[in-house]
């Protein structure tokens, strides 16, 4: 196994972001720096990253429908509430499969397969990712096809794959992109601010009933699904820690 592949799998993050610790130095094995992309360390070889032991840990995936008021992210600056803060001490070696905002709501997928983080993160493999948007007042469907154009973020060309209207305020938006606020700066840019933003679906994944601030762990036919093999299966019963336990 490849070393960017070892730590992705040991949760230090996506390949991509245990490629840039590699580069930068901050790996050793068995005492020695490596920066060999190629390197494949053996059962006996001691990985470390900063100084810390690296233990490699089965491939785990959990879905959490994140309620609003909590990021994304390990540790806040501003001390704000975490996600990792809603599930189990044992699971703080997984890591997010990109961010939700602060505020935008649902589908949150934590894991420690480098692999699948890649897979549906990453823009070339085009997952969808389906949102459901409500705006501060009715929307004008002529802007449709703007949003479907595209509007320029970042330095790159932000556009909504489909959008559809279930009311005069709500929207059911679906991107392949993961720039950074992505729905809520593009609705801004044509007049319209984002009061309430809930993700509902990954690939073939669907937050469905679980219930706000509830995690549990994929099956292995919703694994397979969302690598692109075989349909999802019925969902098993959720689980909540609350972030006072």
């Amino acid at each position: 196994m490849r070393l960017n592949r070892f730590l992705a799998a040991a949760g230090l993050g996506s390949r991509r972001h245990c490629d840039e610790l590699i580069a930068a130095g901050r790996v050793t094995i068995n005492g020695k720096v490596c920066t060999n992309f190629s390197a494949q360390p053996g059962a006996r070889d001691h990985v470390k990253v900063d100084d810390k032991l690296v233990h490699t840990a089965p491939p785990l995936t959990i879905m959490l429908n994140k309620p609003a008021g909590f990021v994304s992210t390990r540790k806040d600056p501003h001390a704000r509430d975490t996600v990792f803060e809603l599930i189990p001490e044992k699971f703080s070696h997984l890591f997010t499969i990109g961010r939700l905002d602060a505020q935008t709501q649902g589908l949150l997928l934590l894991t420690n397969d480098g692999e699948l983080a890649q897979r549906l993160s990453h823009p070339r493999f085009k997952v969808d990712k389906e949102y459901e948007v409500t705006l501060d007042r009715p929307w004008d469907p002529a802007l449709a096809l703007k949003l479907a154009r595209g509007i320029r973020l970042d330095g790159q060309r932000a556009k909504i794959a489909q959008i559809r209207s279930l009311s005069s305020t709500r929207l059911r938006v679906i991107l392949r992109q993961g720039i950074n606020r992505q729905i809520r700066r593009m609705f801004e840019a044509v007049g319209y601010r984002v009061e309430r933003l809930l993700r509902i679906r990954v690939g073939n994944l669907r937050v469905g009933d679980l219930p706000s601030g509830h995690w549990r762990a994929l099956t292995k036919s919703e694994l397979q699904s969302l690598k692109g093999r075989v349909p999802a299966s019925p969902r098993p019963a959720s689980r909540k820690l609350h972030p006072s336990m």
